[in-house]
């Protein structure tokens, strides 16, 4: 029995702007990602990377071709049942944290929880935090954490609900080398731990090459595979 990828875009193309300012952001794009695997996107600014993480996501809606994610067609749906499947299936974790000031590591981790109906969301949250080494900080806000503390809230809320891909968009980002090199560990040994799909986006060479698998983009396009020594786990070409 063939198991379906985590992701598969097929022929996908996405023009953003309109007359003058109108750009080809993806062209004819194909990838094929199986579950479980860790593939980096690397290529230059403004080549598409970043767009094609939110097509995944279904932040972005294609103008044409599909976008299939764990299995199911998002292609078509409309906004309200693509959220809904993003939170059962997709975490997000965001170069600038996103966290929500007003409200504790704790309850920062419990809001996708909370949406999706757990009744246990708090008590689920303090596991995460914990799994993450914040078990000493679940009460504290975003502002009296530092960065670092703040991406892991960050990766334990995008965890929390147990989504099948994990999207990462210059994770280490805003973050100092040491401090950096610590969410990437961790980043992989929770996807590892957990058998999530890591797609993530970097400028990092050295965060790139953890990945078993790198798609290079240029120009909205994908450029041939390369590999980082493993056997090939994702299958990236572009349309002709």
């Amino acid at each position: 029995m063939t198991t379906a990828p985590a992701i598969d875009l097929n022929n996908v193309s996405l023009t953003l702007g309109h007359g003058a300012s109108e750009v080809h952001v993806l062209k004819s794009i194909d990838l094929r990602i199986d579950a479980g695997q860790t593939v980096g996107i690397v290529g230059p600014s403004g080549s598409g990377k970043s767009t094609l993480l939110m097509v995944t996501a279904g932040l972005e809606t294609v103008d044409s071709g599909t976008v299939t994610i764990a299995g199911t067609e998002i292609t078509g749906k409309d906004e309200d049942t693509i959220a809904a499947f993003r939170g059962r299936n997709i975490g997000i974790v965001f170069q600038s944290f996103h966290l929500i000031p007003n409200m504790t590591a704790r309850e920062n981790v419990a809001v996708p929880l909370e949406l999706s109906g757990r009744a246990d969301a708090l008590e689920m949250a303090e596991a995460e935090l914990a799994a993450v080494g914040l078990a000493d900080r679940m009460s504290h806000y975003p502002g009296e954490l530092s960065g670092g503390e703040q991406q892991r809230v960050a990766i334990a809320r995008a965890l929390a609900p147990s989504p099948a891909i994990l999207i990462a968009d210059e994770p280490t980002g805003n973050l100092d080398q040491g401090t950096g090199t610590m969410i990437a560990d961790l980043l992989f040994k929770e996807a590892s731990r957990r058998g999530t799909t890591l797609l993530l986006v970097t400028h990092d060479p050295v965060l790139a090459a953890r990945c078993r698998q790198r798609v290079a983009m240029l120009s909205g396009r994908i450029e041939p595979q390369e590999s980082t020594g493993n056997p090939a786990v994702a299958s990236a070409h572009e349309s002709s």
